[in-house]
Parts: structure tokens; C-alpha cells; sequence
């Protein structure tokens, strides 16, 4: 029997138009009526998801950091919206959501569904504090995850982790999907033709905090630019503000000024941007889900550089649509991006192979199939 009334809880309202947004429209039209929950929704959020045929809900959270007593009050206001709503199913992404909804959908003897989008800094970082809250966090995943109809991660390897460390049991029904999909129109293709001579651009997505591998990007665009005048490094984002691993505006700044980046900031409409450059680079260390960035840029059909981690090494068939490098590897990042300076005429051939990937195994279409044929319960 399919449930009608679901909730989507998440941690930032803006996701659900950016990440959710095709899932949401294809929801209401399997039948589903969807209502959103969201902190300090955005008067524009609340105006597109309503034009979209969604409800909205605010509830309080706490965007960082454990507070017993916030974060108690959070799960009776999940509860009460959950019995207020008459909801049917609860879905839930990003961690505080998934372990906070699972707990006041059972208290409210509601089915839940998690999806499990990455780990990020928790389970990655190594110093006594990381470790710590990785601890924390364990316990509270199993807590929260326990009665859970089903689990979904976006990777192998994080599946496997958390039965590893027994955060979910070997009998709780999961299910692995690959990464929150993109819509190939919205990102179309473009066709890439280089020869010797012609300028090589290399792009950067994403906030910019070391984990995502801003500094390498960084270091390899000031080492290339020496010997390389027709090379651009274009970066799109920000350093998120309070922290610690935030790259420097005055260091983007300076290098801007040199010449060996350009610095877009944040940007609204990414995909032409993204677009106008050649080879697409996140050399990132952070626990990444499958990091919709790629995503968009295999559509748009540009060559990858990433990393041999679990979420960035799905999106890459080494040496046929990019390049796989070791993390923190700074050698061979700057190696991976001399490759396509020196042979142009890789560009286009690696970046048909992407799109092929991205409509082969990332349609949006394909995986929110996948996720309403597991939310059928």
C-alpha cells in the first residue's frame, strides 16, 4: 500500500529545491502529497516548493554541536508536526534530520525511511576531538536508525562502514543508490573540441574548506600557471563562515590578484558557468556521499579529477571519463591536470564519456525510481 502523506525533514531549506527538487515533483505525481520540513525557511523556498504543489513546515534545530535539552525539544517539534500533519511516512536526509525524525517518527509510530548522503568531517578527520564526535555520533545513528523501515546510502563503502562498526544491524533492510541523481536537460552536454595551444580551464565546485580540497586546487593552479600561460583555475563558491577549515578570502584574494585563479563566489545558476570551463577538479578528503557537483559536470559532459574515495570514485572510470588520484596528493593532482594541458585532444573524447556515465548510471529519472519504489512500503 503506498502512503500518501510524506514528510521530507532536512537540515537546510535550500536543498530541497536544489538536491529534492525533481524528487519532490515526481513524488506528487506518483500520488504522493509532500510536505517539507525545513528550519528558517526562506520566504522564496516556501513560494517555489508551494508553486511545485508541496506544504511547508518549519521546525527548530540547532545547525551544529549537541544540545540535550535543543535537541529534545527538536524531536517533540517533529513529533507534533509528524501528528499535526497526519503524516503517513517520514523521509529524512542529512545527519541531525535522519537521527532526530527517525526518533519522533517511531514515538509517533510512523514508518520512516533515512537516506544517508555522506559522512563528512565526523567520520574523516582523525584528531581526539573528530574522534570523539564520531563516537557521539555512532551512537546516536544507531539510536535513531534502529526501526527504521530502511536505510539508504548513496555508496557502497558507507553502508559497509556503518555495519562495521555495528552502527546498523546486519538484518536492517538498506538499500544504495547512486547519489541524488541529475536532471540531464537542466545540465545538458556541450561538445569540448582543444588543440594544442588552445586555453586548458579547470574548474572548482563547492565550499571551500580544506577537506574539499581547496588548498590543493590552490597549490596545483599557482604550480601550473608558472609553466602553463594558457591555463585558467576557476573556482565557484565560498568559505562557509565560524570554520576552522575554511580557506582564506584574503589567500583567494591574493591569488586572484596574481593571476592564477579567477573567483567566482557563490553562484545561483551554476550550470553555465561550470560549462564554459574544460576539466572539472575536487580533490576532496571529506566523507562525501556522491557529491552532486560531479554530477552535474559528468552531465554537462567534462572530464573528472577526484580523489579514490568512497562517493568520488563511483563517478569515475579511470582513465576513460577522468582521472583517480590518492587524497591530499598534491604531485599527482598536479600531474592529472598536466595530462589534459599536454594532450587537449583527451577533453572531448573523456568528456563523451562522461555524459554516457552520467545517463547510464546518474539520471535523476533513474534514481527517483530507485527511491519511490523503497519509499512504497
Amino acid at each position: 500500500m503506498q502512503h500518501k502523506r510524506i514528510l521530507i525533514v532536512c537540515s537546510f531549506h535550500g536543498s530541497l529545491l536544489n538536491f529534492r527538487g525533481d524528487l519532490i515533483t515526481d513524488l506528487i505525481r506518483s500520488g504522493y502529497e509532500v510536505y517539507c520540513a525545513a528550519p528558517d525557511f526562506e520566504q522564496k523556498t516556501i513560494d517555489e516548493l508551494h508553486q511545485m504543489g508541496g506544504n511547508t513546515v518549519n521546525f527548530s534545530m540547532e545547525p551544529t554541536g549537541l544540545n540535550p535539552f535543543k535537541d529534545l525539544a527538536t524531536i517533540r517539534n517533529l513529533k507534533t508536526i509528524i501528528q499535526k500533519n497526519n503524516i503517513e511516512l517520514v523521509f529524512a536526509y542529512t545527519i541531525k534530520p535522519v537521527i532526530y525524525s527517525s526518533i519522533a517518527a517511531r514515538q509517533a509510530k510512523v514508518p520512516v525511511v533515512s537516506l544517508i548522503t555522506g559522512l563528512g568531517f565526523t567520520f574523516s578527520a582523525v584528531s581526539m576531538k573528530s574522534k570523539i564526535l564520531q563516537m557521539l555520533t555512532q551512537r546516536l545513528y544507531t539510536f535513531g536508525l534502529k526501526k527504521n523501515n530502511t536505510v539508504i546510502f548513496q555508496n557502497s563503502d558507507d553502508l559497509q562502514l556503518f555495519k562495521d562498526l555495528n552502527v546498523i544491524s546486519k538484518s536492517q533492510k538498506t538499500a544504495v543508490v547512486h547519489g541524488s541523481g541529475i536532471n540531464l536537460e537542466r545540465f545538458a552536454f556541450r561538445e569540448r573540441t582543444k588543440s594544442n595551444g588552445d586555453i586548458i580551464r579547470f574548474v572548482i565546485v563547492g565550499r571551500l574548506i580544506k577537506e574539499k580540497g581547496i588548498d590543493l586546487f590552490l597549490d596545483a593552479a599557482k604550480i601550473l600557471r608558472k609553466k602553463y600561460a594558457n591555463t585558467e583555475f576557476h573556482i565557484i563558491g565560498s568559505p562557509p563562515e565560524n570554520q576552522a577549515t575554511a580557506i582564506s578570502i584574503d589567500r583567494l584574494t591574493s591569488y586572484q590578484e596574481q593571476g592564477v585563479v579567477v573567483y567566482h563566489g557563490n553562484q545561483n545558476n551554476i550550470g553555465p558557468l561550470v560549462s564554459q570551463n574544460d576539466i572539472f577538479v575536487l580533490p576532496t578528503y571529506y566523507r562525501e556521499g556522491v557529491p552532486r557537483s560531479i554530477l552535474e559536470a559528468l552531465s554537462i559532459g567534462m572530464p573528472i579529477i577526484t580523489t579514490n574515495t568512497p562517493g568520488c570514485k563511483e563517478t569515475v572510470e579511470n582513465g576513460a571519463n577522468g582521472i583517480l588520484i590518492p587524497p591530499q596528493d598534491l604531485n599527482t593532482l598536479v600531474k592529472a591536470m598536466e595530462f589534459f594541458i599536454k594532450k587537449p585532444d583527451e577533453i572531448d573524447s573523456m568528456g563523451q564519456k562522461s555524459r554516457m556515465l552520467a545517463e547510464k548510471k546518474f539520471d535523476v529519472a533513474i534514481i527517483n525510481k530507485q527511491i519511490i519504489d523503497i519509499l512504497n512500503i
